[in-house]
């Protein structure tokens, strides 16, 4: 559902993606409609999701109620226990540092948190993120 909204508001959260030990970058322009486009950074849409990203640098912005299986959706990526993006393995979920087992899926996105996904090797997950103003 894409409805007319400013693309600045919202909560946020941190994601970083790892596959194989190396970063996979969560693109510009998720859940937003006729995203304009100014050096790699959306700066106007038609309208907005209920999670988005203006740029490719891992900030989601998120309307409440929204999960982590919501942004992988509009992102057309799979998720799951044992798949990340077009990876197989078990997927390890860190959340401001701290290892979580649960649902990937079903996880809750908390405004200011860090989330990180890994599968295929360890990456040191960072436990904060300093989101631009």
């Amino acid at each position: 559902m894409c409805q007319p909204a400013s693309i600045h508001a919202g909560q946020r959260v941190h994601l970083e993606v790892f596959a194989e030990k190396r970063v996979a970058i969560v693109p510009a322009a998720l859940g937003l409609a006729a995203p304009v486009v100014r050096l790699g950074r959306v700066v106007h849409a038609g309208c907005r999701s209920d999670a988005w990203t203006l740029d490719p640098s891992g900030v989601v912005r998120f309307l409440p109620g929204v999960t982590l299986g919501r942004v992988f959706e509009l992102w057309g990526q799979p998720l799951g226990p044992a798949r990340l993006l077009s990876f197989h393995g078990p997927v390890s979920l860190y959340v401001n540092g701290t290892r979580r087992d649960v649902d990937l899926r079903a996880l809750p996105l908390r405004d200011g948190d860090e989330i990180v996904l890994e599968v295929g090797g360890y990456v040191p997950p960072h436990r904060s993120f300093r989101f631009p103003r």
